[in-house]
């Protein structure tokens, strides 16, 4: 017989192995110590399978053996088999199953997180639930299959009481291969649900009243000799790029991107594989150079990554940073697994954050404006070694106006680091390192994908990672964990449209629900800039002072989540400004919003006039217009460019810059936006109110 070996603090206990470990329903109890398995040929495991951690399932289901552990009070608890007592290490697999034998749902496990290819998870348990740790063969040999030791141990948490709890919706026809995004699909900017499949993409859009779902199927249209997409096992990501008012998509997989492009009325979408390989990890929709048109953005994992610039045409060119001519230099070298775009030092474009894996430290690139990207790493101080990342949770967590990076480890421990953005000068200063004493220098959970939301509504981001809970900001640079069972990083979203997010795992919702704190959700329409507003920063201002949101297109690793910035003001019950600042220049100020509702912004419906306009004023006249439009005291500034554009973002018009007068007989009756901007590159949005 094969030997069980449980070691104690006190001594070694030793045990004998029966047939009952190679079934689920006769798994041998557990608890804290270091276990020893023999050889694994016991029940094969269920599917799906939990621990994938980059590893694809395969059709030949490996064999498990079997153990249940049920702790006795609420624990952190880490299973390990990168330990001494394996020397070498062995590439090993566990999974982590809750209810009963007959129904198990996966809960966590791990693959690859400890050295060669060992394995290490840390979750979180609730006393008296009892979980199923199942270890299986699928990368042991013939001749590795011979045993190893793993090792359980716990440690105690404190949990601060529950914020938000949710409520569980199955909707069965959530059953495409890749169920992992969560956006508006249809422009009525209520968040979708997005599957997709090798020829297939089906979107339950949702209804009227809260909680309903209808789907549509939208079989492929492929180009020969395509007759499939590469699927995204590795990452979705979503924005309008060829602005027809319906989001698109890129598939990321491990032999390249694939595309998927709207039609003008989101009545049917074309399939596109652009054939270039690509070990992809995250993909983005971002505007790179900032032209007004969205590109799409893959990480590659092997090579320097890779760029598919948006002529504004819809017309994509291939670029590979370094390798190219020509070519942008972000994330540049390899292990590139997550790109996150965002504003770090406030000068109103989106510079690029790079999780990395397999040893390289983190990146950060300055966008310095027309396609260059500067690396600051060393002068920012975040490219710490060792840490291994697949993504990082980036908000401004402490709501002092800039973004704040928590690298939040898939092996190792995390880091926390604080913006310390100077305004009053030109120069870069170092983030501070505040990991000791936040909460993160004792989170042990790790995990490949980390999301920041403000989840509870209190005015404050937390953190959706490891270990089935959600790590809630305290204030004060401070988080404490509160679990929640079955909960994982998933597609995010407000799938009820109550102003509260919710979450989307295969064909299970979890909603929130309602805790009585207040909201407001804004949702932009790019005129100038993109359609989606993707780069945009919006800006709330209320007692509590200020909260940002930067809209990005692939937050952490895999999931697509909602474009649409959700905001909580806790028991506040006023915002004074909501303040969205275009990537085109354009400033939008809205005063004295209602709360707990949805604030739809188009770009330049409440345009803040800028100094240079100002003194001059420039005006329009009459508006509403039914033949001509005219336009007073442009005789003071330099234009160099006049175009209307219709509220969807399509160009309509484009007008001599020395124009006092613009024949608008020709254009349907609705709002349309005359955009101005001149010389000097200072821009101005005006609407009027085209009418016969």
């Amino acid at each position: 017989m094969k030997k069980l070996v449980l070691l104690f603090l006190l001594g070694i206990i030793y045990s004998t192995k029966t047939q009952a470990q190679d079934t689920c329903s006769t798994a041998l109890p557990i608890t804290a110590g270091t276990y020893a398995v023999g050889v694994i040929n016991g029940t094969q495991i269920p599917t799906p399978v939990c621990a994938v951690n980059g590893d694809i399932p395969v059709a030949n289901i490996p064999a498990g053996e079997w153990y249940s552990y049920t702790p006795t009070q609420n624990y952190t608890v880490t299973i390990s088999s990168d330990i001494a007592a394996n020397t070498p290490r062995k590439d090993t697999r566990f999974h982590v199953y809750t209810g009963t034998c007959s129904t198990l749902t996966c809960y966590n496990g791990d693959d690859d997180s400890g050295a060669n290819y060992s394995s290490i998870a840390t979750f979180s348990v609730t006393a008296g639930t009892t979980y199923y740790i199942a270890w299986d063969n699928r990368w042991l040999s013939t001749t590795t299959n011979t045993g190893f030791s793993f090792e359980l141990t716990e440690s105690t948490i404190i949990i601060p009481p529950t914020p938000i709890t949710y409520t569980t919706q199955t909707i069965s026809t959530i059953n495409s291969s890749y169920n992992i995004c969560v956006v508006d699909m249809n422009g009525d900017n209520k968040d979708d649900i997005v599957g997709v499949n090798a020829t297939n993409m089906r979107v339950h859009f949702q209804g009227n009243t809260p909680g309903t779902f209808t789907y549509t199927d939208f079989p492929f249209t492929f180009t020969a000799p395509t007759t499939a997409v590469l699927l995204p096992n590795w990452s979705m990501a979503a924005g309008d790029y060829n602005k027809d008012g319906f989001n698109d998509l890129v598939l990321g997989n491990g032999s390249g991107a694939s595309i998927i492009t709207s039609n003008n009325t989101g009545t049917s979408y074309s399939a596109s594989v652009p054939g270039q390989y690509i070990f992809s990890q995250r993909t983005n929709f971002t505007d790179l150079n900032n032209d007004g048109n969205l590109d799409i953005f893959v990480c590659h994992d092997i090579a320097p990554s890779c760029y598919y610039l948006n002529n504004g045409s819809g017309g994509l060119t291939f670029y590979q940073s370094t390798v190219t001519l020509s070519s942008m230099s972000v994330a540049t070298t390899t292990g590139n697994y997550a790109t996150l775009f965002t504003d770090f030092d406030n000068d109103g474009d989106p510079d690029v954050f790079v999780s990395k894996c397999s040893g390289p430290p983190c990146e950060l690139y300055r966008n310095d404006g027309n396609g260059t990207y500067t690396n600051i790493s060393a002068i920012a101080g975040i490219n710490i070694t060792p840490i291994q990342t697949w993504s990082s949770a980036i908000a401004d967590f402490d709501n002092d106006a800039d973004m704040d990076i928590i690298i939040t480890a898939s092996a190792g421990t995390h880091k926390f680091f604080k913006n310390n953005l100077d305004t009053t000068n030109n120069s870069e200063e170092a983030y501070t390192n505040i990991t000791t004493g936040s909460g993160w220098d004792t989170n042990t959970a790790t995990n490949i994908d980390n999301i920041a939301y403000d989840f509870d509504n209190d005015g404050k981001v937390d953190v959706l990672g490891g270990g089935n809970k959600i790590m809630f900001n305290q204030g004060n640079n401070v988080f404490a964990p509160v679990p929640f069972s079955g909960l994982t990083v998933c597609a995010v979203g407000d799938l009820n449209n109550d102003g509260f997010l919710d979450f989307q795992s295969g064909n299970t919702l979890k909603l929130a629900v309602p805790n009585g704190n207040n909201w407001i959700k804004v949702t932009l329409q790019g005129i100038q800039s993109n359609r989606n507003g993707i780069g945009a920063r919006v800006e709330i201002i209320g007692t509590w002072g200020k909260q940002i949101r930067d809209i990005r297109s692939g937050e952490g690793f895999k999931y697509m989540s909602s474009l649409n910035a959700h905001f909580g003001i806790g028991t506040a019950t006023q915002i004074s400004q909501v303040i969205i600042k275009w990537p085109s220049g354009v400033v939008d100020i809205i005063n004295n919003p209602a709360i707990n509702q949805t604030l739809n912004v188009v770009e330049g419906s409440f345009a803040l006039h800028t100094p240079n306009f100002s003194t001059q004023a420039i005006k329009i006249y009459p508006n509403p217009a039914t033949d001509i439009l005219y336009i007073d005291n442009q005789e003071n500034i330099e234009i160099s460019s006049l175009k209307i554009y219709a509220v969807n973002g399509t160009l309509v018009k484009t007008i001599a810059a020395n124009a006092t007068e613009i024949n608008v007989k020709d254009l349907s009756d609705g709002i349309y936006m005359l955009t101005i901007e001149t010389r000097e590159g200072t821009k101005l949005t005006e609407r009027f109110i085209k009418k016969n």
